[in-house]
């Protein structure tokens, strides 16, 4: 699977080194978990029916909760005639000490990597689709309208996310609508029951609610 890299000083050292030149950042790597490619051995694994790309999404939500590389959060970009997938993501936000790596945001960053493109509904390519085991959470619905997918589908609410304590942001109540007026169509509570089981899992067995300053919003 693709890896999104941000250079700065730790990898660029060496080269600017060689030019005499220096920058003054850290690196920062947001890659897939290793256990990815045991779930999905195949590059382009095809899921015909929306339900069965939400369990593939539920899944790789609870396995980053199993293997404790991130929260109970999973999603893929699919084409969304032929339901290929064309990249997976998961919540890194813990393992990679970065608050945007959420689950939806990897799964974008990763299909444009692949495709070659900024925007997956850009002219040449088949419509594109965002499945979330969760609905996004404010940062995420920026997101999901800049992607250029057509459809998202989502499984659990918000207010599960919420009610096992995530910070889900000031989201539009009308975001719905308005991703309607975008063009992009919203499909809620596919598998909904699974996707809360996931949640439900990551707090009984003392998963870190890892909200900013610690849920302090005061």
């Amino acid at each position: 699977m693709p890896v999104v890299k941000f250079f700065t000083r730790l990898d660029l050292d060496q080269i600017l080194k060689l030019h005499g030149l220096t920058m003054a950042f850290a690196t920062i790597e947001i890659a897939l978990p290793e256990w990815i490619d045991a779930v999905l051995p195949d590059a382009n694994p095809v899921y015909a029916r929306l339900e069965d790309r939400m369990a593939l999404v539920i899944a790789l939500a609870r396995e980053n909760v199993h293997a404790g590389t991130g929260g109970p959060f999973g999603a893929g970009i699919f084409e969304m005639d032929s339901g290929r997938l064309i990249a997976p993501g998961v919540n890194l936000v813990m393992s990679s000490n970065c608050s945007v790596a959420h689950a939806e945001i990897v799964a974008i960053m990763l299909a444009q990597k692949r495709l070659g493109t900024y925007d997956l509904g850009g002219q040449g390519l088949p419509p594109m689709e965002l499945v979330s085991s969760t609905e996004p959470c404010a940062m995420c619905l920026g997101a999901v309208v800049w992607s250029g997918v057509r459809r998202l589908a989502c499984g659990a609410r918000d207010i599960d996310a919420r009610a096992v304590g995530f910070d889900e942001g000031p989201k539009p109540k009308d975001w719905i609508a308005a991703f309607d007026r975008r063009g992009i169509r919203v499909v809620r509570d596919v598998g909904r029951d699974a996707a809360v089981r996931v949640l439900g899992d990551y707090l009984a067995h003392g998963g870190e609610i890892y909200n900013a300053r610690q849920g302090d919003l005061s």
